[in-house]
């Protein structure tokens, strides 16, 4: 009799570990495919609900402005255009842990090992009932470079300076200008913080 209950207990605990590790192993779906923490926030996200006036876009832009600034240098923003765009920054990796604007811990991961830059732009237009519809899109860009810096693997074996030369060479921001970068996707994760700041405007 205890054998039985033994076997059927054992039986109940083998089923429970299989469904788990089934439910572990299922992709979340494609539209969807990094972990938002609460619930998704719709992109373009309807701010300042009401009769559209000047005191209200310019609370908007402000805040767009703002919001972008805790993360990104900006270029020169115009009220009139209704777009904010801003430069290209670094994506910081787990190397920067305090530093703000990777919350997704792949893409994080990512960055650490790779050269990934973001670029923001927000877009500004008027709601069909009232308020403004602000966009955000923040764009993944991977540095191409054909091996990486100061390799020394693929030249000769025997190289022209000696080995025990340490030069100290300065690489100056023109220098990173010319490298080439492509784009590998947007940054949903980032977007969705943006936009949860965004919508706090009132």
């Amino acid at each position: 009799m205890g054998t039985r209950r033994a076997r059927s207990v054992r039986g109940l605990l083998a089923c429970a570990l299989a469904a788990g590790a089934v439910g572990c192993l299922t992709a979340p779906p494609v539209g969807n495919p990094v972990l938002v923490r609460g619930d998704p926030i719709e992109n373009p996200v309807l701010v300042s609900p009401g009769q559209p006036t000047g005191t209200s876009y310019r609370e908007v832009f402000e805040k767009v402005v703002d919001v972008l600034d805790d993360y990104f240098e900006l270029q020169t923003p115009n009220p009139y255009d209704g777009r904010v765009v801003t430069k290209p920054r670094i994506a910081p990796g787990y190397e920067q842990p305090f530093k703000p604007g990777n919350p997704d811990p792949r893409q994080r991961l990512l960055a650490t090992f790779q050269s990934v830059r973001q670029i923001a732009t927000v877009e500004i237009k008027s709601g069909e009932r009232g308020g403004y519809l602000v966009y955000v899109v923040v764009d993944k860009e991977l540095e191409d470079v054909p091996r990486p810096d100061r390799a020394t693997m693929g030249n000769a074996v025997f190289q022209e300076k000696p080995t025990v030369a340490r030069e100290t060479e300065v690489v100056s921001p023109d220098a990173a200008a010319d490298r080439a970068w492509f784009k590998i996707g947007r940054d949903f994760a980032f977007e969705q913080e943006i936009l949860r700041r965004i919508r706090q405007c009132k």
